[in-house]
């Protein structure tokens, strides 16, 4: 991949987090990256085509900052646990790669209902997420970790959404008192499940 390209990403992906893919022009996207409308159509067909490539630079970050040292550790509450911790001090505080906050929310609210088959590319990766964290329940309850009475699919959705509401408040307020409040709530919560 050239340098303009991974520059064009890197600088949409910014971009996107900050105002949308809909507010974000063409004109935004050329500014940012230092290019002409031809340095940007000799790497992209359009600006979809782009959309799709920033969506996979998105979720590699994405797996980098919150996935970091989980296959380190094998008792499946304690990942959950290191993944709220990652997902707090290594995720939402990248304000080089999302100085709006979580770039998957600012698309999800912003192309939901004008461009649904990008909307549903959103959606696999929110699909994916909750699955992770249903497996890791599961397994908590299958080694005994987690009451038996927990219900793995109400406490799956608890925490993901959790999630997406500790994304859109600290994109709005900032605030790492708060989100720091958020997420050793959701520990708490976590915890108080456990045998």
């Amino acid at each position: 991949m050239t340098a303009l390209k991974i520059n064009i990403i890197h600088e949409s992906l910014k971009l996107f987090s900050l105002k949308g893919y809909s507010s974000t022009s063409m004109n935004d996207i050329l500014a940012a990256a230092n290019t002409s409308k031809g340095g940007f159509y000799n790497h992209f067909k359009n600006k979809e085509e782009l959309f799709f490539k920033v969506l996979e630079e998105a979720t590699q970050i994405w797996r980098k900052r919150n996935l970091d040292q989980l296959n380190h550790i094998d008792n499946p509450v304690e990942k959950i646990i290191r993944l709220l911790e990652n997902f707090r001090d290594n995720y939402l505080k990248d304000a080089e790669n999302f100085p709006g906050g979580c770039v998957f929310i600012t698309l999800s609210l912003d192309v939901n209902n004008q461009s649904p088959h990008l909307s549903k590319a959103i959606n696999k990766g929110f699909s994916g997420v909750r699955a992770m964290l249903r497996r890791f329940l599961e397994q908590s309850v299958e080694m005994g970790e987690l009451k038996s009475s927990v219900n793995t699919d109400a406490v799956t959705e608890i925490l993901f959404s959790s999630l997406l509401g500790v994304s859109i408040t600290y994109s709005l307020d900032k605030s790492e008192t708060n989100l720091n409040t958020a997420i050793a709530f959701l520990i708490d919560y976590v915890n108080s499940i456990r045998n």
